[in-house]
């Protein structure tokens, strides 16, 4: 079953990497919220398993060493939602590190893998990321940047838990003369009256 469900996670990666304009690389976030209770079928929060997470954990940590995004873990509602991250790039962002340490009764297994698995991470509770992906709708939404524009996987389900997608975008500003792709300035100007 580990191996299915890693398979399957490897493809849904793939399709959000496929969805980006430029991939989710160097640079970049990705927040992960996820039920291992939802994946074993039964309802968030009463079943974790540790050998889930650390089975998915596996596939995200090497997909980030080979990529260079940033992962993210988003704790349960018992500690606020708050995410697992890498000190360096909580810094480099700015966000405030909050203490706690999640454990799978209070924090979720998936966090408290990432936790004892990343290298220095501390707790943080907002951050706007790139993407993300949620597997056993654990609502992942306040954490990402706006505009958040979902993402269709092939696959609706990782274990039995419903898989959603999203990735972001700029903001379009501007009216009806405003244009979204560079084009070059000469051809701009010209028509600029």
């Amino acid at each position: 079953m580990l191996k299915k469900l890693q398979q399957d996670l490897k493809i849904i990666l793939q399709e959000l990497q496929d969805a980006m304009p430029k991939g989710l690389g160097q640079g970049q976030i990705l927040v992960i919220g996820t039920s291992t209770s939802e994946i074993l079928g039964k309802r968030i929060g009463t079943a974790g398993s540790e050998e889930v997470a650390q089975a998915l954990y596996q596939v995200f940590a090497e997909e980030s060493e080979k990529k260079g995004f940033a992962l993210a873990f988003q704790c349960c509602e018992h500690l606020n939602r708050a995410l697992v991250i890498d000190r360096n790039i909580a810094n480099h962002q700015g966000w405030s590190e909050v203490l706690a340490v999640p454990i799978p009764g209070a924090g979720g297994s998936m966090a408290a893998c990432a936790f004892e698995e990343m290298e220095d991470p501390i707790l943080v509770e907002h951050i706007k990321a790139d993407a993300g992906i949620d597997l056993g709708d654990t609502f992942i939404g306040m954490h990402l940047k706006h505009v958040a524009v979902p993402v269709r996987p092939s696959i609706n389900e990782i274990g039995a838990a419903h898989v959603t997608m999203a990735r972001t975008r700029p903001k379009l500003i501007g009216g009806p003369r405003a244009v979204y792709e560079r084009i070059s300035l000469k051809t701009d100007m010209k028509n600029c009256r």
